[in-house]
């Protein structure tokens, strides 16, 4: 934690972390991974080094809180902790009956530090599309077991053509929606129990639904359609980048964020590589094959943009290369696969060129073997191919079984 004054152009230029006041002691400022920036005190109850130390957030960076306002509300605030005041206390017994909307807002706000910025765009436009609309309303006290269960089937047997009222996103029903709804609403609960809101989390016991694993691999016939569709949106379109990322995804085994929020310097073109400051699993390294490098060196760059990969308001691509997608796979007459398809196609196409299961889950960046588990039906079927070519070997040497 770095300790130094706070000021506008501080809040400005820390990228993430936890910067300490150097006039106002226990003033803080907290950047999230996902760039959220707020203000908050530090303090301790009672008397001595060995009393429990307690968080307060003032409020989020912006109007009305600049670094000023915040520090002399932090000034007051820490005056009332002198003073015997706990202001934790006073707030969560102004909020003990605060409704879901307000507990989902004071999660956004206070819960969610340690969540990458992907992570929390999915929770964010959950609670929004499906938990505010169906629980927001509700006092936190109220919700049961049952409430939680009634909410999982109504999400896994919504259609799937409903649009979310005010927003262009269709709200997508199933079980793997209600599965996600179902952990981000844990996750605000739990935040509620942790802060002594509540004492029992509403959502524990509910039964998962179960998500069907969707693992399409995409055969050189259709690779080969693809390859073509996307040389001919790159002409049509006039740009290279949304279709460069799309065989990116499927040349390196990447995730979508993984390229989409590239920058070029994580770009190692002496080692071959891409030098990944973060993803879902942290800081990694992706090996780049020669196709890959030759697809990054065609790229233009933009003077004063660092992503690789530009959408059309000349910034990354992330919401632009949905459409793209849509376009080029229906194109190609592959309707039914999806951008991380290309993920699964790449350990596929690795584990059938006899690459080890270990390795595959290496080039992929999988944390845990587990993971790279799912793929072991098509070792089988290189191990089967193996065999029996070494059977046809032996016959060919005797001359007969």
């Amino acid at each position: 934690m770095a300790v130094q004054k706070i000021t506008k152009r501080v809040v400005d230029t820390v990228a993430v972390g936890i910067i300490r006041d150097s006039e106002v002691k226990g003033f803080l400022l907290i950047v999230s991974k996902g760039g959220h920036k707020s203000y908050s005190i530090e303090y301790r109850v009672g008397n001595g080094r060995g009393a429990p130390k307690r968080r307060y957030s003032i409020g989020t960076h912006g109007s009305p809180w600049t670094p000023d306002q915040a520090r002399a509300q932090a000034k007051r605030l820490l005056a009332l902790v002198a003073q015997g005041t706990d202001p934790l206390a006073s707030r969560y017994a102004h909020l003990r009956e605060m409704t879901i909307a307000d507990l989902c807002e004071h999660y956004l706000d206070e819960g969610t530090a340690h969540k990458k910025p992907s992570t929390l765009r999915g929770d964010k436009s959950r609670i929004k599309h499906y938990l505010i609309p169906r629980l927001g309303s509700r006092p936190i006290t109220s919700v049961v077991r049952a409430d939680v269960e009634r909410l999982v089937r109504d999400i896994t047997h919504l259609p799937a053509t409903v649009q979310a009222k005010k927003a262009k996103d269709d709200v997508i029903g199933g079980p793997g929606a209600a599965f996600q709804c179902l952990a981000v609403l844990g996750a605000v609960y739990s935040f509620a129990v942790r802060r002594g809101l509540i004492q029992l989390n509403p959502t524990s016991g509910v039964k998962k639904p179960k998500i069907k694993k969707m693992e399409r691999f995409l055969s050189e016939q259709e690779i080969s359609a693809l390859w073509q569709a996307l040389r001919d949106e790159e002409i049509s379109s006039g740009t290279p980048h949304l279709t460069a990322a799309i065989k990116l995804l499927l040349l390196t085994g990447c995730r979508k964020g993984e390229i989409l929020d590239l920058f070029w310097k994580e770009v190692d073109f002496d080692n071959r590589c891409l030098r990944l400051r973060d993803s879902k699993t942290g800081a990694k390294i992706i090996y780049l094959n020669n196709e890959a490098l030759e697809v990054l060196r065609k790229l233009p760059r933009l003077e004063d943009n660092p992503y690789v990969i530009i959408g059309p308001r000349i910034q990354s691509g992330h919401a632009a290369i949905d459409g793209v997608w849509h376009r080029v796979r229906k194109n190609a007459g592959l309707s039914d696969v999806r951008l991380h398809d290309l993920r699964h196609s790449f350990a596929s196409i690795a584990i059938k060129n006899g690459l080890s299961l270990p390795i595959v889950g290496a080039l992929l960046g999988h944390k845990h073997p587990a993971t790279t588990m799912r793929y072991a039906h098509l070792a089988a079927d290189t191990l089967r191919t193996a065999v029996d070519a070494i059977g046809v070997n032996v016959v060919r040497d005797l001359g007969s079984v």
